[in-house]
């Protein structure tokens, strides 16, 4: 294996430029759901990747509690210094689940407390909160989602541009884009090299959302005013997984894209021009990225059978 068993660490690095490609050139829809898949992939292996080097490093150490036989001679001569790199992978693999732990319980501790806070109010699609803090924001929840707005919102914008806000929180719960948010914040954490696919799915989800108010509305203009009005007035959703019309990012660009012509709604770019070889560029490096985590996985289970009656 080699310097080829790190692969599943760096590789995220080939994602880089899909990211900023795919929220530039293809439709938003597309490109949630590419860069969501990519770094969900990607997450996984390298997470893989850094339990597998802990164990073939540090199984044979003095005092550590694994089974030597959990760590092939064999197996740990293919590591480069495979002592330091499973030492560093040990406090690299805590901090993932700490990171990764915290965030899914802030996640879940927000949409309690802001159900908790409709709680007594009338079920429907829409809770209207007398507060003179203007925000709006999708709160999923199964049979209790709702869409969260302020009065003070609603006297901020005219009524084709209420109507816009509506659609375009309608969308986020339908397309269930709370559920793309955290998985790339998640992958954020598992590895900080995914960090631009995060900031690339926030964008690229508001710009679907964007997308479908604008046709549900009838005007690219009028969703524009209502985004612009209400990124001037309101503050963001209370957790960076859960959508908002107002969504801290790249403001200026979503109110272009909306001046601009509808994106095509052709799913995959062809192979021969540069979003294309960019995507298979990509979509290789995932597939590179899951071949050499799961060749590890595979070798550490017929090490497991070999030291250990399965």
């Amino acid at each position: 294996m080699g310097i080829f068993v790190f692969l599943p660490l760096v590789l995220p690095l080939t994602a880089w430029p899909v990211a900023r490609l795919a929220e530039q050139r293809l439709h938003p829809r597309t490109a949630t759901v590419l860069l969501t898949g990519v770094a969900t992939v990607m997450a996984l292996c390298s997470t893989l990747c850094l339990a597998l080097l802990m164990v073939v490093g540090t199984a044979q150490l003095p005092g550590n509690p694994l089974p030597d036989g959990w760590s092939d001679p064999e197996v740990r001569a293919s590591v480069p210094r495979h002592e330091v790199a499973g030492k560093a992978a040990i406090p690299a693999l805590l901090a993932v689940v700490a990171t990764g732990a915290r965030a899914l319980l802030r996640h879940g501790r927000v949409r309690r407390r802001a159900h908790a806070a409709l709680r007594g109010l009338p079920s429907t699609q829409v809770a209207v909160l007398p507060d003179a803090e203007p925000y709006a924001y999708a709160l999923p929840g199964g049979p209790r989602e709702r869409i969260v707005v302020s009065t003070a919102m609603l006297d901020c914008l005219a009524s084709r541009e209420r109507r816009a806000l509506f659609a375009h929180e309608r969308a986020h719960l339908a397309a269930r884009h709370h559920r793309h948010l955290l998985l790339v914040q998640l992958a954020a954490c598992a590895n900080p090299f995914l960090r631009p696919l995060r900031t690339a799915v926030a964008y690229t989800a508001e710009r679907w959302a964007d997308e479908e108010a604008a046709r549900a509305v009838g005007s690219r203009r009028a969703v524009a005013r209502a985004i612009g009005t209400a990124a001037l007035v309101s503050r963001a959703a209370p957790a960076p997984t859960l959508a908002a019309l107002a969504a801290p990012g790249p403001l200026p660009r979503r109110v272009a894209a909306l001046l601009a012509p509808a994106p095509s709604g052709r799913a995959w770019p062809s192979v021969f021009t540069t979003v294309g070889l960019a995507l298979w560029t990509a979509a290789t490096g995932a597939v590179l990225s899951a071949t050499c985590s799961a060749n590890s996985a595979v070798t550490l289970l017929l090490l497991l059978q070999a030291a250990t009656p399965l």
